[in-house]
């Protein structure tokens, strides 16, 4: 009995920690449109980003006294970790100069999907409820990003938004399934994580050439970029280790769909975005299948 209110107790907080993972991404253009509008460029913006977010991480460790230590055996796996997610970002950033914002989002979202495959070659095949949420999710995704009419498509936007999905998909598999990093908490996962993408970004801006602070002029561009580092950062890879160790790679990758949901509500709110009718469907498809899911999660097999 008490086995059984175990597994539901930690179910509940890998939905909930699910859910705060992709809304929590979903933030991004809260910080990011402000700064980008302000002539900072992407890269000066992710290792700020990043950088920023490991050093509030590692204070906060020390402050609690928490081990830094990942051992010989994972040091080598939280590097490969930060790189899958930093290379995930530049991905998709990149895919924007080859195809419209919309249907980057959209390929993005095939994560789930690749997730799932990649579940089913280990063995790990989830259920039909999954696999439904799944159909359901991407098709009310679609509705929410799918492009305009006589928009230019390029093959190289296509396989880099695609790339995006793959590095984001294995990232999750691997925090799940492997067993060199299980014994290590999320606060240390994320910080390595976060430290390989500090110094991918700073060795690629190093490259660019141009100043590291390019673009941060005011008080306000400070400001947006320690919440970006904060929510749509640290906040969002903490919760998304937590989500992935508890309900597994899967759900977790389902529940990322509160990440375009956020963006659009940011947008429709704070920004004067159009919500049509189109996207108020597609919203409501993803929310009432992630429902679905949360509701009827099926058995493993």
């Amino acid at each position: 009995m008490k086995t059984n209110i175990h597994v539901q107790k930690r179910r509940l907080i890998g939905y909930v920690a699910g859910i705060l993972a992709g809304a929590s991404y979903g933030a991004n253009p809260l910080f990011g449109k402000a700064l980008i509008e302000s002539g900072v460029p992407i890269m000066v913006m992710l290792f700020f980003r990043y950088g920023m977010a490991a050093t509030i991480l590692a204070l906060w460790m020390l402050a609690r006294k928490e081990s830094f230590r990942a051992g010989r055996r994972g040091i080598g796996l939280l590097v490969l970790l930060g790189l899958l997610f930093a290379g995930s970002s530049i991905a998709l950033f990149c895919s924007y100069n080859y195809i419209p914002s919309g249907l980057a989002t959209t390929l993005v979202y095939l994560y789930p999907v690749f997730v799932a495959l990649i579940m089913v070659f280990l063995r790990f095949y989830p259920s039909w409820q999954t696999w439904l949420s799944i159909l359901a999710t991407f098709g009310g995704i679609v509705l929410l990003s799918a492009p305009s009419d006589g928009v230019q498509i390029r093959v190289p936007g296509i396989l880099l938004a695609a790339g995006s999905a793959l590095c984001y998909s294995f990232y999750l598999v691997i925090v799940n399934r492997s067993k060199r990093i299980r014994d290590i908490s999320e606060h240390t996962l994320t910080l390595y994580s976060l430290v390989t993408g500090t110094v991918l970004f700073a060795a690629i801006r190093a490259f660019q050439g141009g100043s590291v602070l390019e673009g941060i002029d005011t008080a306000a561009d400070w400001g947006n970029l320690i919440g970006l580092a904060i929510v749509p950062t640290m906040i969002s890879m903490l919760t998304l280790a937590m989500s992935t160790r508890y309900i597994g790679p899967t759900k977790t990758a389902v529940l990322g769909v509160f990440e375009p949901l956020t963006a659009i509500l940011i947008g429709t709110l704070l920004f004067g975005e159009p919500l049509t009718a189109r996207m108020a469907v597609g919203i409501a498809i993803c929310v009432a299948a992630v429902v679905f899911m949360i509701l009827k999660p099926g058995k493993r097999a």
